[in-house]
């Protein structure tokens, strides 16, 4: 009986808990606390996953570390390969630019016949001012023929061999050059120097010489032909007590960055050296 009575007990507390509970929950008062608990939940679940997604992150980063140095070394590499290709471009366009102003030229004087050749090495003398050509007598190449390019004179050719020649530059300390200069309509002598500069000498005094004074090549002498552009006056030194003035010369040419030249085939240099005074037995 006792244990009858017991059970009975026992069911009848739960049909009150659980009728309690739906009486609460039919009345809301279980929304609240409800909402609390489920907001903490979702807390929790936040946390985890916040703190799974760190060790995660932890554990891919050796492997994503490898894969962003592999993928710069090849950005390095495509950088590097697209630098070349763009070196190499400029190079041709500037190639490109130099025998199209080197054709204008030679038609804007077709009384002049040119064969066109590259500079393939320089002297490294630091006294001597000579390039190298890959043009030589298998060519017609002979020995005195003037030198240009569409800027000016640049030199005559001094030694020649089958397939190459030496140049001998204006800049040389042993060349000597007759010239002219355009503005003041006198004679004059250009002369190079061991470190490139020019000057022009034998300049009378009574003439009148400014800075920016073309300088043409006069064709005295023989050594060139004449109307040939050699630069222009930067400054006149012009002394009282000496024969003559001087002045330095700015070269139209840019020495250091010759490629392509102009040989003037049709020019047959003359020595009159036999023929001076003081050569005259």
């Amino acid at each position: 009986m006792r244990n009858v009575f017991g059970r009975s007990l026992q069911t009848t507390i739960i049909f009150l808990i659980v009728g309690g509970i739906l009486v609460l929950a039919f009345g809301g008062y279980l929304g609240t606390a409800s909402s609390g608990l489920g907001g903490s939940l979702v807390g929790v679940q936040t946390w985890f996953a916040t703190r799974f997604a760190a060790v995660q992150d932890f554990l891919a980063a050796p492997r994503d570390i490898v894969a962003l140095r592999q993928r710069n070394t090849e950005l390095e590499q495509e950088v590097s390969r697209l630098q070349g290709q763009l070196i190499e471009l400029q190079q041709k366009v500037d190639e490109t630019e130099i025998l199209a102003a080197l054709v204008d030229f030679t038609r804007a004087n077709p009384e002049r016949s040119y064969k066109g050749a590259a500079v393939v090495g320089r002297d490294p003398s630091p006294f001597l001012h000579y390039v190298i050509i890959n043009r030589g007598s298998n060519d017609g190449i002979l020995r005195g023929m003037p030198v240009v390019t569409n800027q000016g004179l640049i030199g005559r050719v001094d030694a020649v061999i089958a397939d190459a020649s030496r140049v001998q530059l204006i800049t040389d300390p042993a060349a000597a050059i007759n010239v002219r200069l355009q503005n003041a309509d006198t004679d004059a002598v250009l002369v190079g120097s061991v470190t490139g500069d020019l000057s022009l000498e034998m300049i009378s005094q009574e003439i009148t010489v400014e800075a920016g004074d073309v300088v043409l090549t006069s064709g005295l002498g023989g050594g060139y032909p004449p109307d040939l552009i050699v630069g222009q006056v930067l400054n006149v030194r012009k002394r009282d007590f000496e024969l003559f003035q001087q002045a330095s010369i700015h070269p139209s040419v840019d020495f250091a960055r010759l490629e392509i030249v102009l040989i003037i085939t049709n020019f047959r240099p003359v020595d009159i050296e036999p023929l001076t005074p003081l050569n005259t037995p």
